[in-house]
C-alpha cells in the first residue's frame, strides 16, 4: 500500500507545482502592472520594477497557495479516477482515507510552508519593498527631471534636459538656481549624470559653463571641464518611512507600542493582520480536502465529475470571499478575530465528516456484497 501512496503522491506533485507557478506568474504580472508608474512617472529602471515585484510575492502566497493546491488536486485526482486507478485502489482494499492520505500530507506540507512564509519571509520582504518604494518616492531628482521639459522645484530651482539616454546620461543640461536680490546663477553643460552617495545627490556636469550677474551688473562667466553640483537641498522631501501592517513582525502586530499615535489608533488592524497570518494557511488543508471530496466523495461515474467539481469550486470561491469579508470586519472589531480561524476550520470539519461518511458507506456496501455472495457460493458448492 505504501507503493500506491507514493505513486499517488508523485502524480499530485506536477499539477500542484504547475498550478503554483502559473498563478505566481499571473500574480507577478498583476503586481508589475500596478507598479508600472515606478518606471513611467518616477523614471526608475526596469531592475527596480522587478525588485519591487519579487518582494511583493510573499504577501500573495496566502492567496496563491490555496487556489493552486485546489486546482492541482482536482486535476490529478480526476485524471487518476478517469483512468480507473482509483477504482483499482478500492478493489485492492484501500479505504477512501488511505487513498486521500497522500493528498492530505501534501496539504499539510504546503500549510507549513505558507505559515513559515507568513511569519518570517513576508515581513522581511515587505520591509525591503517598503524601503525601495520610499527611496523611489523620495528620489525627486529622477521624478522631476523630464526629457525636453523645464521643471521647477518648490525651492525655485529650474532644470532642463534635452535628452536622457537609457544608461541615465543627461544631454544638454540647463540649470537656474535662485539667488538673493535676483542674483540668479545659471549652469549649462553638454552632458551630466546624477550620482548618489551617503544620502546625498550630486549632478556631475561635464564640458559646461556657469554664468552669474554680480550686484554691480557685471556678468561673471566660468567654463569648466567637470563640475559637481549638489542638488540635495533643492530636492528635499518631508516624507518619512512608515511600515504598514503587512510589513511588521508578529510581535509588533500583537504587542503594538501604544505610545505611538498611529499604533494606538490602528491596533485593531494590527491584531487582524496577525491573526490573518496565522489563520490563512488553514485554507490550504481546507481546499485540498474539498478537492478530494469533489472527486472521490461520491459514486463512480463514467461521464466524469464536472457537476461535482463545479459545486466544490463554487464552495471554495464562496468560502474564500467570506474569509476576506471576515478579515475586513476584524479591522474594526477585535472580538471577531476568532472568525478568521472558524471559517477554514468549519470547512475542514465538514469535509472530514463527508469523507468519513462516504468511506463508511463504501465499507458497508462491500460488507453487504460479501454477505450476499456467501450463500450463493455455499449453494453452488453443495450442488
Amino acid at each position: 500500500m505504501r507503493t500506491v501512496e507514493r505513486y499517488i503522491s508523485r502524480q499530485l506533485r506536477f499539477p500542484v507545482i504547475a498550478a503554483i507557478l502559473a498563478l505566481t506568474a499571473v500574480a507577478m504580472l498583476s503586481q508589475s502592472l500596478n507598479q508600472l508608474d515606478v518606471i513611467v512617472e518616477r523614471g526608475q529602471s526596469a531592475w527596480v520594477l522587478l525588485k519591487i515585484t519579487f518582494l511583493a510575492l510573499p504577501q500573495l502566497t496566502s492567496l496563491v497557495f490555496p487556489i493552486a493546491i485546489f486546482v492541482g488536486t482536482l486535476v490529478a485526482l480526476n485524471r487518476l479516477h478517469n483512468e480507473h486507478e482509483i477504482v483499482a485502489c478500492y478493489a485492492s482494499g484501500m479505504s477512501l482515507w488511505r487513498i486521500a492520505s497522500p493528498v492530505l500530507r501534501l496539504g499539510v506540507y504546503i500549510t507549513m510552508l505558507s505559515l513559515a512564509v507568513n511569519l518570517f519571509i513576508q515581513p522581511a520582504a515587505s520591509r525591503l519593498m517598503r524601503q525601495e518604494l520610499y527611496a523611489v518616492k523620495t528620489d525627486l531628482a529622477s521624478s522631476l527631471i523630464r526629457e525636453g521639459d523645464f521643471s521647477t522645484t518648490q525651492s525655485g530651482l529650474t532644470i532642463y534636459v534635452q535628452r536622457i539616454d537609457q544608461n541615465g546620461l543627461l544631454r544638454q543640461i540647463f540649470i537656474r538656481t535662485p539667488g538673493g536680490d535676483g542674483m540668479d546663477r545659471t549652469y549649462s553643460a553638454k552632458e551630466g549624470r546624477i550620482l548618489r552617495k551617503d544620502g546625498t545627490s550630486s549632478l556631475v556636469m561635464r564640458k559646461g559653463s556657469m554664468q552669474q550677474v554680480s550686484d554691480k551688473g557685471v556678468l561673471n562667466h566660468l567654463t569648466f571641464e567637470e563640475y559637481a553640483f549638489d542638488i540635495t537641498n533643492y530636492f528635499s522631501s518631508d516624507d518619512f518611512l512608515h511600515y504598514k501592517e503587512s510589513d511588521r513582525w508578529m510581535h509588533e502586530l500583537f504587542y503594538p507600542n501604544m505610545a505611538m499615535d498611529w499604533e494606538r489608533g490602528n491596533w485593531k488592524k494590527l491584531f487582524a493582520e496577525g491573526h490573518s497570518r496565522l489563520a490563512s494557511p488553514l485554507y490550504n488543508i481546507a481546499f485540498v480536502m474539498l478537492a478530494t471530496l469533489g472527486v472521490l466523495g461520491g459514486r463512480f461515474s463514467r461521464s466524469g465529475y464536472t457537476k461535482r467539481i463545479m459545486i466544490v469550486s463554487a464552495i471554495a470561491a464562496g468560502v474564500r470571499i467570506l474569509g476576506f469579508g471576515v478579515e475586513a470586519a476584524c479591522n474594526n472589531s477585535a472580538g471577531m478575530n476568532f472568525m478568521q480561524y472558524l471559517v477554514p476550520l468549519a470547512l475542514i470539519f465538514m469535509c472530514a465528516k463527508a469523507i468519513y461518511k462516504n468511506d463508511r458507506v463504501k465499507g458497508a456496501k462491500s460488507s453487504t456484497q460479501l454477505v450476499e455472495l456467501s450463500p450463493l457460493s455455499s449453494g453452488g458448492q453443495s450442488r
